[in-house]
């Protein structure tokens, strides 16, 4: 016997990839349980598997970076006297991502690419401890929302958060809608999936020099980098990366913000026209702005 839930739950990450540098991701869970009835003739009670798998996964993956733990180019380092870790990573063009965060801030997967099937192996792992005894099998469907518009990838960290979206590098996939004089503009809503498109989101105020930075190494001298740092309630978090990576705004980073940088910078391209900008944070959530 099955018992199948769809749309568990959604899981907002980032993970590190050689290709494309820091990834912002919104992945849709699907799970199946195999096993015997219980003596309550089931498997397990709905409530109950929505509140536990949910849970683990929100622990293990959810508002995480995830990094590739078999890939060449990667240094580790754990601090010998604090909770901090140090994560460098090269990128396939040569450029560095680095990190200096909590241990509960990342996770790492084993492969040389993060994807679907290596999360997957991955949390049925995690989870396999976690299940009664009369399941025999768990099977994991992880998806991305389908969207036909427009739409983009990015990274940020929400250090007023008491959450864990105090976590540096943790992202979405987001589509955006753009009206014009109650029309959308696929226009508008393509420069802006191309602009943001894996992008990492930072705010002026946690901008620091390179010569503050608490992680090891040099910074490399092939392209400009940029640094950036705060503590929160989980502890100090620090990110390098390459300028090009970055788009640095006045405000917060929350999706309210980001809905405001937007709005105004459209009112600017269209000047005495109506503007409605409705961004989203992941799957099926964000915030609205209009005239």
């Amino acid at each position: 016997m099955q018992l199948f839930v769809n749309d568990l739950t959604v899981m907002d990450f980032s993970y590190l990839c050689p290709e494309r540098g820091m990834v912002g991701e919104s992945w849709i869970v699907d799970v199946v349980l195999t096993g015997d009835l219980n003596d309550e003739s089931m498997i397990q009670d709905f409530g109950k598997v929505k509140k536990n798998l949910k849970r683990l996964i929100d622990d293990y993956v959810d508002h995480k970076l995830l990094v590739p733990a078999d890939h060449g180019p990667l240094a580790i380092v754990h601090s010998t006297d604090s909770e901090q870790v140090d994560v460098r990573f090269t990128c396939n063009d040569g450029g560095v991502i680095q990190l200096y965060c909590p241990a509960e801030a990342y996770a790492f997967i084993y492969g040389e690419t993060v994807t679907m099937a290596s999360v997957g192996r991955y949390l049925r792992e995690v989870i396999a401890t976690h299940l009664p005894e009369n399941v025999d099998n768990l099977a994991l469907n992880l998806r991305t929302e389908q969207i036909c518009t427009p739409f983009y990838h990015y990274t940020h960290g929400l250090k007023k958060h008491d959450g864990n979206c105090q976590r540096i590098a943790h992202g979405h996939r987001s589509k955006i809608d753009i009206i014009i004089n109650d029309a959308h503009s696929v226009e508008r809503e393509q420069y802006w999936a191309d602009r943001w498109q894996d992008i990492y989101i930072a705010s002026t105020e946690d901008e620091i020099s390179l010569q503050q930075r608490r992680a090891q190494g040099e910074v490399p001298s092939d392209q400009a980098y940029r640094s950036f740092a705060y503590v929160a309630s989980q502890g100090y978090f620090e990110i390098l990366l390459p300028d090009k990576c970055c788009e640095v705004i006045t405000t917060d980073s929350t999706v309210e913000c980001l809905t405001q940088f937007i709005f105004n910078e459209e009112k600017r391209h269209h000047t005495g026209e109506r503007v409605k900008v409705l961004a989203y944070e992941g799957v099926g959530k964000g915030a609205l702005m209009c005239d």
